[in-house]
């Protein structure tokens, strides 16, 4: 049977059942009884309607993410220096998703992969805030006495098509059923609070705005959700138990509760991470500073815009929400710049040695279900491989060139000129406390602990409900992964022991072998470059770089090898002596050359198409 339909099962079954047994005993008890047991009924209404609500919310978001997730690449794409861009991005990503402190904790991944920069997450923040005021419009609409045909419908929509994209709609809608179904359970529930004296006094106590802030915060908090916060505020107020002025602060107390899950996503991240979390939290907490002092007025202004369509109070705190949302945009779009150095200013820079220890940036868990994101992070982890390809190809050709060959003579013993050798200061370029050797090991070391951890990461994706074209991808990500690790075993395993076999031979490259060797170095390690960039920018033009260079190169590597045999044949003592070196190391960056031409075949085929 379907995960879904089990889940449904699972959440609604017992549900029904124990209102069908609460109802009954509601209905024929006597009056102390009512009394007694309407508690009970309130309490497990409340919460089981609050769990359908949340789960609902889940699924409308899941079939959503489904249906857009192939588009995020695209949407990320948008994100440049334009705020105005970035905003309107963060509300339809928001709309997407169902939630502003998820895209939040996507910022903070995002920011800490390098897809954006702290300043582009801003424009993206305030937009967020934007879309989660849509998931309140919805809910002030009065659907709760369709609720069960939107379930039935969603429900008949995900087992009847076999189009994926039906598929996911159904999803939606199921989803969007079980949320009203939700609130009409946690309605129903609350139906007696209307004559209780103390609750309705607790209500009126909610006008004072330090309190309802303080109660919003908190609960939004603990169910990190703030529209599951602002959909008790619309029932409450669909029931009659509180007002425009009563509801207004527990809306802004959801706002500041919402950030949270952004501050607990941001432990353990970069700095800029930590910036953005940081950013929601300031946002967040200066609008409701420059809102609380005048709800009276803010009050008055909701119910003059919802007068003249006659709007009840369900639907003017849902009003209220977007309009704050909307005006904190509008009032802190133009101020971004000068946020982000407040921001640098409490968070500045600091130095982090990101070092040695093998370990992944980018990659997080909490993407899984969402394959599109997951796989762009995936992909940026690959761009790292690449850079440390790129650093260790960089750093190979050093000993090859360097004048510590010609320690060599018959004064030195074998002993005595190994030692020499060691002594020499070569210097990791980006860790100096690391040798040139040490620095190739560690970098050998972390492209075989990222081949291993992305290709368990995509294989977790590739167990979620992927479309085909998502398949084919995540396969091919795991092909170039393990091609890009075979070209660092080209780097560590054949290149690395052919240093001492040249040192050894106490003779340098001939300069004309040398200036060949020196300027095939470079095409290399510009194809590794290209690679890099592709992958970073999700760029298929700098794949077909890659491709149209192979056959170049490869021709360029036959020219210089016969230049090189000839040599050889005309008797130069240096090409002669270093024959097996030139050609071993020529030979191994061509099969570089190759590798990197796959690569990008598939990158383009799979990946980029």
């Amino acid at each position: 049977m379907n995960k879904s339909i089990l889940k449904i099962i699972k959440f609604v079954l017992p549900a029904a059942l124990c209102f069908m047994f609460l109802d009954a005993q509601f209905c024929f008890a006597g009056e102390e009884k009512v009394q007694s047991i309407s508690w009970g009924y309130l309490i497990i209404g409340l919460f089981g309607g609050l769990a359908l609500f949340l789960y609902g919310m889940d699924k409308m978001s899941t079939g959503m993410k489904k249906s857009a997730g192939d588009k995020m690449r695209s949407i990320l794409a948008a994100l440049t220096q334009n705020r105005v861009i970035g905003m309107i991005v963060g509300a339809f990503v928001t709309m997407v998703v169902q939630s502003s402190s998820a895209t939040t904790v996507m910022l903070v991944s995002f920011v800490q992969a390098g897809l954006m920069t702290f300043v582009q997450s801003l424009g993206v923040i305030l937009g967020a805030d934007i879309g989660t005021t849509v998931t309140a419009q919805l809910i002030a609409f009065k659907l709760t006495d369709y609720a069960l045909l939107m379930i039935a419908v969603g429900f008949g929509l995900q087992i009847a098509s076999k189009k994926e994209n039906i598929k996911n709609l159904g999803e939606v809608v199921l989803g969007f059923g079980i949320l009203f179904f939700g609130m009409k359970l946690m309605s129903d529930a609350m139906i007696p609070l209307k004559t209780h004296s103390q609750f309705i006094g607790l209500m009126k106590d909610m006008e004072n705005p330090f309190l309802g802030l303080l109660a919003g915060t908190i609960f939004t908090a603990l169910v990190q959700s703030s529209s599951a916060t602002t959909g008790i505020v619309i029932v409450l107020a669909q029931q009659g138990l509180i007002n425009l002025e009563g509801g207004i602060p527990i809306i802004f107390g959801a706002n500041i509760g919402t950030c949270v899950t952004a501050c607990l996503a941001c432990i353990g991240t970069t700095r800029d991470a930590k910036r953005v979390a940081l950013a929601h939290v300031l946002f967040k907490v200066a609008g409701v500073l420059l809102f609380i002092f005048w709800i009276p007025d803010f009050a008055a202004f909701i119910r003059l815009t919802a007068s003249k369509f006659g709007f009840g109070t369900a639907r003017q705190i849902a009003n209220a929400h977007t309009i704050f949302n909307v005006g904190l945009a509008i009032l802190f779009l133009p101020a971004i710049g000068v946020f982000a150095k407040i921001i640098q200013k409490i968070l500045p820079d600091e130095y982090i040695d990101d070092g040695i220890i093998p370990k992944t940036w980018h990659i997080d868990d909490s993407f899984i279900q969402t394959p599109s994101i997951a796989t762009d992070l995936a992909r940026v982890e690959m761009s790292r491989m690449a850079k440390l390809l790129r650093r260790m190809l960089r750093a190979i050709i050093i000993p090859f060139m360097s004048d510590e060959n010609l320690i060599c003579g018959d004064e030195l013993t074998k002993e005595e000129r190994k030692l020499l050798i060691k002594e020499i200061p070569t210097q990791d370029e980006h860790f100096p406390q690391l040798s040139l050797i040490e620095g190739l090991d560690m970098r050998e070391q972390k492209i075989d602990f990222l081949d291993k951890k992305i290709r368990e990461y995509l294989i977790k994706i590739s167990k979620q409900n992927v479309s085909q074209n998502q398949a084919n991808e995540i396969y091919a990500m795991i092909s170039i992964t393990s091609d890009m690790e075979s070209i660092g075993d080209i780097i560590h395993r054949n290149l690395v022991p052919l240093i001492d076999k040249k040192r050894n031979l106490c003779v340098d490259f001939s300069e004309e072998g040398k200036e060949e060797l020196m300027i095939y170095h470079q095409k290399v390690c510009n194809q590794i470059t290209l690679l890099e960039e592709a992958f970073t920018e999700l760029n298929p033009e700098k794949a077909k770089e890659i491709m149209a260079g192979e056959k170049k190169y490869l021709d360029l590597e036959s020219q210089y090898r016969i230049q090189h045999l000839e040599r050889v044949l005309y008797k130069r003592q240096e090409s002669a002596e270093t024959h097996e070196v030139h050609m071993e190391l020529m030979d191994m960056m061509k099969q570089i050359v190759v590798y990197s031409s796959n690569i990008a075949k598939t990158f383009l085929n799979k990946i980029a198409a």
